[in-house]
């Protein structure tokens, strides 16, 4: 008798639960399952992995303090542009592999309508672009070929977007003084921080490449060249020097004033050829988003040069099958994911660098396209290079990297995803500035002419970067993206599939395992965490499988009500969810 008193009352209570909770429960970490075993404790648990609630606005990112400083500037009063502007020249200071004012990136806003406008939702594209001196054969040897394995240096650097971005962004839409979301940079910069153990190994395992540039040796190691170890405060005045003018002069000061010339002077000094009427040519191109949807979800993604039209397509795939009913992590939905990458991989040879290459964006992101597409999937037999002919959606036209995520009160929310190309960039700093520089000209098609991502001057090449708002009801419900070069659209396809397809909250979609997959002859990547009895499943359906290291580090907030889930991924150190309360 006691023990089904002791059910009766666990059903009771998730009874009572479910009836507080309302029907945003499911998305968060809590499901209740009155009928199965408690596991231990009273209350049923159906997931794993729990979100971080936070009500009054969000900011989830890779850095701590970095998303610490975002939180603050909404508990200021600021909106989510003013807090991703305090982010990103935070991760500047404390993040230093890949937050970044000598880099580029993406960003998704959306802004919510008001009594004075309607609601607005804009792409702004910053990525790098080559210098005007940009030749094919700049970057090549004597041997007429790119040694990747070469170091970066000054000559590998397209003219830095980041300033510029966010510029843009805050002049459209900020509410707070630029110079008040600079200071919180400066400040990190100027009286330090304390090293994470993940960015002190980060630092110590690229210190010797850092101590061949005068510029980067002065700024990241210590005098005697050694590294600055994990709990020891890490200071940076040169950096903090250059963000003070940045703070003062804004954009202009960046591209065309004091700290331009420096920056140049110093690139040009040792090699580079990047000159002051390349810094003042540089704009932010803004446009509408790429719309897509996903099973009704409405989603906002980047437009090219990055790749949100590549996760629109595997997305547009995979909605011709019933995922959720084959269950998460089964062979078949497995295999299913894989061939829709091998397609999409594929189809991304239409994707290149603009101005010089004008990518089919919305034929590729088509559902028509799709439909086409989708005929070469099969259940039972995996797609080799050779059963991939080369589609056509022009008759539909009409690597270190990192993320954050910020959604406010207002019903504003951004998407930031923003790097260096390598872990530190080019590994280079123009002496005086601290500022390390990106290595983004490495990424070009180099030994080419012609093609999508051939370099040419003023092109910016083709990214797989894609940060995204996925909207319920008209608002922003599921505010995502990550790094991880080449895997990032498999990444971002898989984040939306499980809280989609399989219900899952945002912590457990991310902390999930992962796969990746390339072209057609390429393997079958799989993360840690899969049975073995699926490895072997897939190879007997045809797969190349071999096991890989952590793929992408997704930083996401789901908007339930007035709640804000917020989700961290783990595969980083140091990241951070947050609400403002």
């Amino acid at each position: 008798m006691r023990f089904g008193f002791t059910r009766a009352a666990t059903a009771v209570s998730a009874a009572a639960l479910m009836l507080l909770a309302g029907p945003g429960l499911a998305q968060q970490a809590a499901q209740v399952r009155p009928t199965t075993g408690s596991g231990g404790d009273i209350v049923n648990y159906g997931q794993i992995h729990s979100p971080v609630v936070g009500r009054g606005g969000m900011v989830v990112s890779q850095s701590d303090p970095a998303t610490r400083v975002g939180v603050e500037i909404l508990r200021q009063g600021g909106n989510a542009v003013d807090s991703a502007v305090a982010v990103a020249f935070a991760e500047a200071v404390t993040l230093p592999r890949a937050g970044n004012i000598g880099g580029s990136g993406y960003m998704i806003v959306h802004m919510a309508a008001t009594a004075d406008r309607p609601a607005q939702d804009i792409a702004v594209n910053y990525y790098g672009a080559a210098p005007a001196a940009t030749t094919p054969e700049l970057l090549l040897g004597p041997d007429g070929r790119f040694d990747r394995s070469k170091p970066s240096g000054f000559i590998n650097v397209s003219v830095p977007g980041t300033v510029m971005g966010l510029w843009e962004a805050h002049s459209r839409f900020g509410s707070m003084p630029w110079a008040d979301l600079v200071a919180p940079a400066i400040r990190l910069a100027e009286e330090g921080y304390v090293l994470s153990d993940g960015e002190a190994d980060a630092t110590a395992g690229r210190a010797r490449v850092l101590a061949t540039d005068p510029g980067a040796r002065e700024a990241y190691l210590k005098p005697d060249g050694s590294v600055y170890r994990a709990g020891e405060t890490f200071r940076q005045p040169l950096l903090a020097e250059s963000l003070r003018k940045v703070a003062r002069g804004g954009a202009d000061e960046f591209y065309k004033g004091e700290l331009a010339r420096q920056i140049v002077a110093g690139i040009q000094a040792q090699g580079g050829v990047i000159t002051l009427e390349d810094m003042a040519a540089y704009r932010a191109d803004v446009s509408e988003p790429i719309w897509g949807s996903y099973r009704g979800n409405r989603i906002s993604f980047m437009p090219p040069t990055a790749s949100g039209v590549s996760v629109a397509e595997a997305l547009n795939l995979l909605e011709h099958f019933d995922l959720k009913a084959m269950g998460w992590g089964s062979v078949d939905s497995l295999h299913l994911i894989s061939e829709a990458m091998k397609i999409t991989s594929s189809d991304r040879r239409l994707i290149g660098g603009a101005p010089q290459w004008t990518t089919p964006a919305h034929g590729l992101a088509s559902k028509e396209f799709a439909a086409e597409r989708v005929k070469l999937i099969a259940l039972d037999r995996t797609l080799k290079a050779a059963d991939i002919p080369e589609g056509n959606p022009y008759p539909y036209e009409s690597q270190d990297t990192t993320h954050y995520s910020v959604a406010d009160a207002f019903g504003n929310a951004v998407s930031n995803t923003y790097t260096l190309s390598n872990s530190y960039g080019a590994h280079v700093a123009p002496v005086g500035t601290g500022i390390l520089l990106n290595n983004h000209l490495d990424n070009f098609s180099w030994g080419t002419r012609g093609e999508p991502n051939s370099p040419a001057p003023g092109k910016r090449l083709g990214s797989t970067i894609t940060p995204m708002i996925v909207f319920k009801d008209d608002k922003p419900w599921l505010i995502t993206g990550t790094p991880g070069g080449g895997y990032i659209i498999a990444t971002m396809v898989q984040l939306i599939s499980n809280v989609v397809d399989h219900n899952l909250n945002v912590a457990e979609a991310a902390m999930r395992p992962r796969l990746n997959q390339g072209g057609g002859d390429s393997p079958l990547e799989l993360e840690g965490g899969f049975s073995p009895d699926v490895e072997r499943l897939l190879r007997e359906r045809g797969h190349t499988v071999r096991p890989s290291m952590t793929m992408g580090s997704t930083q996401s907030i789901m908007v339930d009500g007035d709640r804000f889930l917020g989700a961290a991924d783990t595969r980083r150190p140091d990241a951070l969810a947050l609400g403002v309360r």
